[in-house]
């Protein structure tokens, strides 16, 4: 049942919590990233942008279908281990050139070189703060 405006604008506003890079899904995510080779780390921070729909995406590259693979499934399982979280969603799981892990508020992107370099995803998102996170 709906309740009537005047009782929704009495109620308290919750405080959304933001992620920072200290966040244990944030460190999960580039721990599992580190330990299966990913290269050219890099971090956005997000939570000043109003178009974002996340607080950071974490970009890396890999470079072969099997990599990628290994890398999506230690980030799964990393997080699953570390948050006790699965997935909100995933996509390119099929092709392995660019797979897509939502966590949410962390956003993964394991991506093939030729991939990375066709859609630019750092230069898009260009007005981020980034952070490398190479070994």
């Amino acid at each position: 049942m709906l309740e009537p405006l005047s009782v929704l604008k009495t109620r308290e506003k919750s405080t959304i919590t933001r992620l920072n890079r200290n966040s244990k899904i944030f460190k999960s995510v580039i721990k599992a990233m580190q330990d299966k080779k990913a290269e050219n780390i890099i971090s956005l921070d997000l939570r000043k942008i109003p178009e974002a729909s996340a607080d950071f995406f974490i970009v890396c590259e890999a470079s072969s279908t099997t990599q990628v693979r290994a890398i999506c499934d230690a980030i799964e399982d990393q997080v699953r281990k570390d948050c006790n979280e699965a997935p909100y969603k995933h996509e390119g799981r099929q092709a392995l050139q660019w797979v897509l892990i939502d966590y949410v508020n962390v956003v993964a992107h394991v991506m093939h070189p030729d991939a990375r370099k066709f859609y630019k995803l750092e230069e898009m998102w260009s007005d981020a703060e980034s952070q490398m996170h190479d070994l």
